[in-house]
């Protein structure tokens, strides 16, 4: 089922699109890093490029979807965003775009300290923390959302 990754030019959010990319029938990536299009192109993922503070665009990215995988280290880092003045912002917008776009399942993803308080998002939501430990966290995180995004059901 149709899977996008929103934040997916992070290191997070490329380690999804790597790991997800192996079992989903269709990745999307919403990214704001122009750089960053040809290489996800070129891996078959379809790519929607704009600010992450664009909610409509992040709909739209997301329309017919099944799950949106929200790494909010897109949210927080110093990229520019013309829609949104802060971290709840963003979050609120991303949760009200996955909501609109009938998005069933929404996977957040980010280090424990971003966990608390998510907005309600999809009908199925999940978290996935990010350790500290670097690359070994960030891959062991990656298979996680891998896990979830193709369960028949999220854990209660």
């Amino acid at each position: 089922m149709p899977v996008i990754i929103v934040g997916a030019d992070t290191p997070v959010g490329e380690a999804v699109v790597n790991t997800v990319s192996r079992s989903a029938a269709e990745v999307r990536a919403f990214i704001s890093d122009a750089r960053r299009v040809d290489g996800l192109k070129k891996r078959g993922v379809k790519v929607a490029l704009g600010d992450i503070s664009d909610f409509s665009h992040v709909e739209a990215a997301g329309l017919y979807c099944f799950c949106a995988v929200l790494v909010i280290e897109a949210a927080v880092d110093g990229r520019e965003r013309a829609f949104a003045s802060g971290r709840r912002q963003v979050l609120e917008g991303w949760a009200e775009a996955v909501r609109n776009a009938c998005i069933r399942r929404a996977i957040w993803v980010g280090g424990e300290d971003d966990l608390a308080g998510l907005p309600p998002s999809a009908p199925e939501a999940a978290a996935v923390t990010v350790g500290s430990d670097g690359e070994a966290a960030v891959e062991r995180a990656a298979i996680e959302v891998t896990r979830l995004e193709s369960a028949a059901r999220l854990p209660d």
